[in-house]
């Protein structure tokens, strides 16, 4: 099945200047290496500081339009291609993923956790509460129903307290950077179909810059080896969220350059 490019440009919940921009250039260079024409999502305004109370109506146009054009693209026949400023626009995605690939494994591969809720948020940040919300824990307004036992969160190593027994008791599966491996990773998903969400953060930093980068992250060749051994057969769809573009051409180009590297065997490239 092809793929539709989907890109996030309203802001959701940004609070950094540059995801935007790196959205729009990694559109821009998939676009060219596959040859895909974007649907464009929302329009940008400024980053700011704010709490998910804000952050959350504001966004609701953007999510809005990027659920339905993810339904629209799944209607197709096609698998989705997002390429997201935050992980928040998965708050738009998953409930989507959740109705039409009930059986899918969602592999979060992901620094954090992101399963805080209104309740034990410290950050106020949307971001970190997208798969609880999708996971049924809160409701955010786009829909929920993603089995929690689905979910594996692979390279999380910033989980704060309160988030890790909501984890533990919904049954969510993390595997660290050291135990993230092709062969963990078959031996989870099985023949099931598999839904791929990338914060770039989730790597070593300064790789592919994130606003939010850890110590301690999976390398580069780690991660594209993973993606080697996903049998293209099974992807449902992919989400790519967080570059922090720099505005320098050189520092992007050579960060896009090794997105692009990482993601190629999940467009082909084997």
């Amino acid at each position: 099945m092809p793929y539709d490019l989907i890109l996030s440009q309203g802001r959701i919940a940004d609070r950094t200047p540059g995801a935007i921009a790196g959205a729009a250039l990694t559109a821009e260079a998939l676009s060219n290496r596959a040859n895909l024409m974007p649907t464009i999502v929302g329009k940008p305004t400024a980053a700011k500081e704010d709490d998910w109370s804000a952050s959350l109506p504001e966004a609701r146009q953007t999510l809005t339009g990027l659920q339905e054009a993810t339904a629209a693209t799944l209607r197709r026949g096609n698998k989705p291609l997002m390429v997201a400023n935050t992980c928040s626009a998965s708050l738009a995605t998953l409930p989507v993923v959740a109705r039409e690939h009930p059986d899918a494994i969602v592999l979060w591969i992901d620094a954090h956790g992101d399963f805080n809720t209104p309740e034990t948020t410290e950050s106020g940040y949307l971001g970190g509460m997208v798969l609880a919300a999708a996971c049924g824990l809160w409701d955010s307004g786009h829909g929920s129903g993603l089995n929690s036992a689905q979910v594996i969160i692979v390279g999380a190593r910033d989980i704060d307290p309160a988030e890790a027994d909501l984890l533990k008791q919904a049954g969510v599966r993390i595997l660290s950077p050291a135990e993230a491996t092709p062969e963990t990773i078959l031996s989870i998903i099985g023949d099931a179909p598999v839904w791929i969400h990338v914060d770039w953060d989730v790597l070593e930093p300064n790789q592919v810059p994130a606003a939010y980068a850890i110590d301690n992250g999976l390398r580069s060749g780690q991660l594209r080896a993973i993606f080697e051994a996903i049998p293209e057969g099974q992807i449902a769809g992919i989400e790519l969220a967080e570059f922090e573009a720099v505005r320098d051409v050189v520092k992007d180009g050579a960060a896009i350059e090794c997105l692009l590297e990482i993601v190629g065997p999940l467009l082909g490239a084997r």
